[in-house]
């Protein structure tokens, strides 16, 4: 009978739908993230900000973002996904709503809430596709739910961006966003599958302790430190260099006119799109993860000298961008790592830890950077050598990743011991 085989190619398809709508809403959630990039002078003149002000309020996101990436991890592990994604997705649509208004308090609190309902989408997917699918799949999966985040990010330079020069107000593309996110919202309990076991009333009474342990106990494992500060290092030169600055970088420093310079500013979440799903293949074949980390921060490292110090002109337009986005790909290799590092009932719990300590980094350094330029700049015009100055660390740390990557522990099944054959 071919019945059992049915029910379960059925539950496995359902999942698989899932996690790409998850996924989706990564997508839509990376648009956002992303978009202010390419209507800064916009958001100045209607928000009142000067451009370090502006940067401010915006990395309010990752204020958000960051701390709510635990609340996110223990809600997957205690509530399931289909109870606690579709709440993210409102509060992201909420967050969109106020920042439409152009009032500077209620667009800093949209902002936030944009980070803390954002959250549960990588989140969300990362937890399905570690708990439903094969184990020698992970680092794929992971890296094919980020390709959705950074294709959203790419559109929201690629595609907003000329919208935006084509006419279309900053306040109406964010109450399209807001509109979408509540479409989404309402959608995602329809296709998100009810999780298989609910906990038992005592479990449910005490889950305040079983998070608080779960957090604790990924806390306390070295490894779950070193996946977030690894990640963290790859993640910035593009969550801040190029999210946030890299549009002005090529104007200021380059004389690029600005649709050309936002195109080549999309080119590297493009370039992530290539990385993320391709660095995940490699991980899973070789079966380690450590030197795919080393060899893709090896080369991020080239291509941020490069970026700040190679003479114009040296290679072909978009490549290095391109390149760059690839590469950083590998950051996405330490949500694997967490996991296989962690207890399998600390799934969620663990990739909202390493996402915690991830995009901390983006939330406490993206003020001191815009504060580093303002200052080597004078407050005055910005030139390529104020740039060089203010983003010279970036390379630092990407070259502090790859040093802490030899620390960590390899848990891709090739260094794990072959099971023992029965007699």
């Amino acid at each position: 009978m071919a019945q059992p085989d049915d029910k379960s190619n059925g539950a496995r398809r359902a999942v698989t739908v899932a996690w790409l709508i998850t996924s989706i809403y990564y997508f839509y959630q990376y648009v956002m993230r992303s978009a202010p990039s390419v209507m800064m002078p916009e958001l100045s003149a209607a928000l009142g900000l000067s451009a370090v002000g502006l940067t401010s309020l915006l990395g309010l996101f990752y204020y958000g973002y960051a701390p709510f990436s635990l609340v996110a991890g223990v809600a997957m592990d205690q509530l399931g996904p289909r109870r606690a994604v579709p709440l993210g997705a409102a509060v992201v649509a909420i967050g969109a709503f106020l920042f439409a208004t152009g009032d500077p308090t209620l667009a800093s609190i949209g902002r936030f809430l944009q980070g803390a309902g954002g959250v549960f989408a990588l989140i969300g997917a990362a937890y399905l596709a570690t708990t439903n699918f094969p184990a020698s799949m992970a680092a794929t999966l992971i890296g094919i739910t980020q390709m959705f985040g950074m294709a959203g990010g790419s559109a929201g330079q690629f595609l907003v961006g000329p919208a935006i020069s084509g006419g279309l107000g900053w306040s109406q593309f964010w109450v399209i966003m807001g509109v979408v996110g509540l479409v989404i919202a309402g959608l995602l309990p329809v296709l998100l599958p009810r999780s298989p076991a609910q906990p038992a009333p005592r479990a449910q009474a005490n889950w305040a302790r079983s998070a608080a342990v779960a957090i604790g106990a990924v806390f306390r494992n070295p490894q779950s430190i070193l996946c977030g500060l690894i990640s963290g290092l790859l993640f910035i030169p593009t969550t801040i260099f190029d999210m946030v600055w890299g549009v002005r970088f090529l104007q200021e420093a380059h004389d690029m006119p600005y649709g050309l310079a936002v195109l080549r500013s999309a080119s590297v979440p493009f370039g992530w799109i290539i990385g993320c799903p391709l660095f995940g293949v490699i991980s899973d074949r070789l079966g380690r993860r450590k030197p795919v980390i080393i060899a893709g921060a090896a080369l991020l490292l080239v291509c941020l000298v490069l970026i700040l110090y190679g003479p114009a002109g040296m290679f072909p337009p978009y490549t290095l961008g391109l390149v760059a986005g690839i590469a950083s790909g590998a950051a996405m290799l330490p949500y694997t790592v967490i996991k296989e590092a962690n207890r399998p009932e600390h799934s969620g719990t663990a990739t909202g830890v390493v996402n915690f300590i991830n995009f901390s980094f983006s939330a406490l350094l993206g003020p001191v950077f815009s504060g580093l330029l303002t200052r080597v700049s004078a407050g005055g015009e910005r030139e390529l050598i104020h740039y060089q100055a203010a983003f010279q660390p970036l390379v630092y740390g990407v070259a502090l990743a790859i040093l802490l990557t030899f620390f960590l522990r390899e848990t891709g099944r090739a260094a794990r011991p072959a099971p023992a054959l029965a007699a």
